[in-house]
Protein backbone atom coordinates (compact mmCIF):
# COMPACT_ATOMS: atom_id res chain seq x y z
CA UNK A 1 0.00 0.00 0.00
CA UNK A 2 1.33 3.32 -0.82
CA UNK A 3 2.19 6.13 1.82
CA UNK A 4 -0.86 8.59 1.95
CA UNK A 5 0.57 12.56 1.33
CA UNK A 6 0.21 14.71 3.42
CA UNK A 7 1.39 14.94 7.80
CA UNK A 8 0.73 11.12 7.89
CA UNK A 9 3.55 9.03 6.78
CA UNK A 10 2.62 6.00 8.48
CA UNK A 11 0.59 3.59 6.66
CA UNK A 12 -0.48 -0.03 7.51
CA UNK A 13 -0.16 -2.40 5.26
CA UNK A 14 -2.61 -5.72 4.56
CA UNK A 15 0.93 -7.86 5.77
CA UNK A 16 0.80 -5.89 9.22
CA UNK A 17 -2.78 -5.90 9.52
CA UNK A 18 -2.37 -9.87 9.91
CA UNK A 19 -0.05 -10.16 12.10
CA UNK A 20 -2.44 -8.15 14.61
CA UNK A 21 -4.29 -9.86 17.13
CA UNK A 22 -7.98 -9.78 16.64
CA UNK A 23 -8.44 -7.54 19.41
CA UNK A 24 -5.93 -4.84 17.81
CA UNK A 25 -7.76 -4.80 15.02
CA UNK A 26 -11.01 -4.26 16.77
CA UNK A 27 -9.57 -1.63 18.45
CA UNK A 28 -8.10 -0.28 15.06
CA UNK A 29 -11.68 -0.44 13.36
CA UNK A 30 -13.26 1.05 16.46
CA UNK A 31 -11.12 4.42 16.38
CA UNK A 32 -12.00 4.45 12.59
CA UNK A 33 -15.18 4.60 12.90
CA UNK A 34 -15.07 6.93 16.33
CA UNK A 35 -12.77 9.85 13.77
CA UNK A 36 -15.38 8.86 10.82
CA UNK A 37 -18.79 8.92 13.10
CA UNK A 38 -18.34 10.92 16.01
CA UNK A 39 -21.67 11.03 18.39
CA UNK A 40 -20.91 13.73 21.08
CA UNK A 41 -24.58 13.90 21.89
CA UNK A 42 -25.25 10.31 22.51
CA UNK A 43 -24.37 9.74 25.58
CA UNK A 44 -26.23 13.02 26.67
CA UNK A 45 -29.63 11.49 24.60
CA UNK A 46 -29.40 8.25 26.46
CA UNK A 47 -28.30 9.58 30.17
CA UNK A 48 -31.78 12.03 29.71
CA UNK A 49 -34.07 9.15 28.41
CA UNK A 50 -32.84 6.70 31.62
CA UNK A 51 -33.63 8.97 33.70
CA UNK A 52 -37.32 9.96 32.25
CA UNK A 53 -37.45 6.37 32.10
CA UNK A 54 -36.61 5.82 35.39
CA UNK A 55 -39.41 8.73 36.62
CA UNK A 56 -41.88 7.05 34.41
CA UNK A 57 -41.27 3.97 36.05
CA UNK A 58 -41.87 5.43 39.57
CA UNK A 59 -44.64 7.28 38.91
CA UNK A 60 -46.67 4.44 37.53
CA UNK A 61 -45.86 2.08 40.15
CA UNK A 62 -47.08 4.40 42.35
CA UNK A 63 -50.46 4.74 40.98
CA UNK A 64 -50.79 1.74 39.84
CA UNK A 65 -50.13 0.34 43.45
CA UNK A 66 -52.93 3.12 44.11
CA UNK A 67 -55.49 1.55 41.64
CA UNK A 68 -54.67 -2.26 42.67
CA UNK A 69 -55.88 -1.01 46.48
CA UNK A 70 -58.74 0.44 45.39
CA UNK A 71 -60.05 -2.76 42.68
CA UNK A 72 -59.35 -5.07 45.94
CA UNK A 73 -61.78 -3.21 47.98
CA UNK A 74 -64.50 -1.99 45.72
CA UNK A 75 -64.70 -5.08 42.99
CA UNK A 76 -67.47 -7.26 42.65
CA UNK A 77 -66.49 -10.97 43.22
CA UNK A 78 -68.58 -11.71 39.73
CA UNK A 79 -69.35 -9.54 37.03
CA UNK A 80 -71.35 -9.87 33.83
CA UNK A 81 -69.67 -8.47 30.30
CA UNK A 82 -71.20 -7.18 27.79
CA UNK A 83 -68.39 -7.92 25.01
CA UNK A 84 -66.78 -11.19 26.37
CA UNK A 85 -66.41 -12.74 22.89
CA UNK A 86 -65.06 -9.98 21.47
CA UNK A 87 -62.74 -9.56 24.48
CA UNK A 88 -61.30 -13.24 24.16
CA UNK A 89 -61.32 -13.32 20.20
CA UNK A 90 -59.39 -9.80 20.30
CA UNK A 91 -56.83 -11.49 22.67
CA UNK A 92 -56.49 -14.18 21.03
CA UNK A 93 -56.11 -12.18 17.53
CA UNK A 94 -52.99 -10.63 19.42
CA UNK A 95 -51.45 -13.67 20.75
CA UNK A 96 -51.63 -14.57 16.80
CA UNK A 97 -49.79 -11.62 15.56
CA UNK A 98 -47.32 -11.59 18.41
CA UNK A 99 -46.55 -15.64 17.25
CA UNK A 100 -46.62 -14.53 13.32
CA UNK A 101 -43.98 -11.65 14.14
CA UNK A 102 -41.76 -14.10 15.68
CA UNK A 103 -41.52 -16.71 13.40
CA UNK A 104 -41.29 -13.79 10.83
CA UNK A 105 -37.85 -12.19 13.11
CA UNK A 106 -36.73 -15.65 13.36
CA UNK A 107 -36.94 -16.18 9.82
CA UNK A 108 -35.29 -12.91 8.61
CA UNK A 109 -33.01 -13.01 11.10
CA UNK A 110 -33.47 -9.30 13.00
CA UNK A 111 -32.70 -8.31 16.39
CA UNK A 112 -36.28 -7.51 16.75
CA UNK A 113 -36.93 -11.28 17.62
CA UNK A 114 -36.12 -10.34 21.74
CA UNK A 115 -38.90 -8.08 21.91
CA UNK A 116 -41.40 -10.42 19.68
CA UNK A 117 -39.93 -13.09 22.41
CA UNK A 118 -40.83 -10.93 25.12
CA UNK A 119 -44.19 -9.88 24.37
CA UNK A 120 -45.46 -13.37 23.07
CA UNK A 121 -44.20 -15.10 26.37
CA UNK A 122 -45.87 -12.17 28.28
CA UNK A 123 -49.05 -12.91 26.11
CA UNK A 124 -48.96 -16.27 26.77
CA UNK A 125 -48.52 -16.28 30.91
CA UNK A 126 -51.60 -13.53 31.04
CA UNK A 127 -53.27 -16.17 28.55
CA UNK A 128 -53.01 -19.04 31.26
CA UNK A 129 -53.81 -16.82 34.05
CA UNK A 130 -57.01 -15.52 33.11
CA UNK A 131 -58.49 -18.67 31.81
CA UNK A 132 -57.36 -20.47 35.67
CA UNK A 133 -58.77 -17.09 37.24
CA UNK A 134 -61.88 -16.95 35.69
CA UNK A 135 -62.23 -20.86 35.23
CA UNK A 136 -61.99 -21.25 39.16
CA UNK A 137 -65.29 -23.01 40.44
CA UNK A 138 -66.52 -23.98 37.05
CA UNK A 139 -66.75 -27.45 35.36
CA UNK A 140 -63.29 -26.36 33.12
CA UNK A 141 -61.14 -25.49 36.03
CA UNK A 142 -59.01 -28.83 35.34
CA UNK A 143 -59.03 -28.07 31.57
CA UNK A 144 -57.52 -24.75 31.90
CA UNK A 145 -55.22 -25.49 34.43
CA UNK A 146 -53.96 -28.59 32.37
CA UNK A 147 -53.62 -25.90 28.94
CA UNK A 148 -51.97 -23.83 31.15
CA UNK A 149 -49.36 -26.10 32.42
CA UNK A 150 -48.70 -28.32 29.26
CA UNK A 151 -48.72 -25.65 26.59
CA UNK A 152 -48.79 -22.17 27.81
CA UNK A 153 -46.31 -21.43 30.01
CA UNK A 154 -43.96 -24.24 28.76
CA UNK A 155 -44.02 -22.33 25.89
CA UNK A 156 -44.11 -18.85 27.60
CA UNK A 157 -40.59 -20.41 29.39
CA UNK A 158 -39.12 -21.69 26.05
CA UNK A 159 -39.62 -17.56 24.52
CA UNK A 160 -38.24 -15.99 27.34
CA UNK A 161 -34.91 -18.14 27.28
CA UNK A 162 -34.45 -17.87 23.97
CA UNK A 163 -34.84 -14.31 24.32
CA UNK A 164 -32.37 -14.25 27.62
CA UNK A 165 -29.83 -16.17 25.27
CA UNK A 166 -30.32 -14.03 22.10
CA UNK A 167 -29.74 -11.08 24.48
CA UNK A 168 -26.10 -12.40 26.31
CA UNK A 169 -25.23 -13.13 22.77
CA UNK A 170 -25.78 -9.55 21.65
CA UNK A 171 -23.92 -8.86 24.58
CA UNK A 172 -20.85 -11.44 23.81
CA UNK A 173 -21.15 -9.67 20.27
CA UNK A 174 -20.63 -6.34 22.09
CA UNK A 175 -17.83 -7.03 24.55
CA UNK A 176 -16.16 -8.87 21.59
CA UNK A 177 -16.25 -5.83 19.68
CA UNK A 178 -15.29 -3.50 22.66
CA UNK A 179 -11.81 -6.01 23.10
CA UNK A 180 -13.10 -7.89 25.93
CA UNK A 181 -12.74 -11.40 25.96
CA UNK A 182 -14.51 -11.89 29.84
CA UNK A 183 -17.14 -14.25 30.19
CA UNK A 184 -20.63 -12.39 29.34
CA UNK A 185 -22.20 -11.46 32.41
CA UNK A 186 -26.21 -11.94 34.14
CA UNK A 187 -28.54 -10.78 31.89
CA UNK A 188 -29.50 -8.09 34.46
CA UNK A 189 -26.23 -6.46 34.74
CA UNK A 190 -25.61 -6.11 31.24
CA UNK A 191 -24.95 -2.33 30.77
CA UNK A 192 -27.35 -0.66 28.40
CA UNK A 193 -25.03 -0.26 24.68
CA UNK A 194 -24.23 3.02 24.39
CA UNK A 195 -24.89 4.09 28.31
CA UNK A 196 -22.12 2.45 29.91
CA UNK A 197 -18.70 0.44 28.83
CA UNK A 198 -18.65 -3.15 29.77
CA UNK A 199 -15.65 -4.15 32.24
CA UNK A 200 -12.87 -4.12 30.47
CA UNK A 201 -9.56 -6.47 30.62
CA UNK A 202 -6.44 -4.78 31.01
CA UNK A 203 -4.64 -5.33 27.70
CA UNK A 204 -1.22 -4.11 26.17
CA UNK A 205 -1.60 -0.84 24.21
CA UNK A 206 -1.60 -1.69 20.30
CA UNK A 207 1.93 -0.83 18.46
CA UNK A 208 -0.41 1.03 15.90
CA UNK A 209 0.70 4.24 15.95
CA UNK A 210 2.77 3.95 18.71
CA UNK A 211 6.14 5.29 17.15
CA UNK A 212 7.31 2.15 16.70
CA UNK A 213 10.34 2.53 14.19
CA UNK A 214 9.59 -0.85 13.01
CA UNK A 215 6.05 0.35 11.48
CA UNK A 216 7.14 3.59 10.34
Amino acid sequence: MPASSGKNQTVINETELREMSAAERRQLARSLAAIDYPHPMLGLYLSRGRRVGVLVSIISCTVLLGWIIILALTLHRSFHANHWRGAWVGFDMVLLLAFAATGWAFWRGRQIVIACLLVTGTLLCCDAWFDVILDTGTSDIWLSVASAVIVELPLAFLMFNAARRLIRLSALMAMSESGDDGPVPPVWKIPLLGMSAFPRTPRKTSAVGSGDPERQ
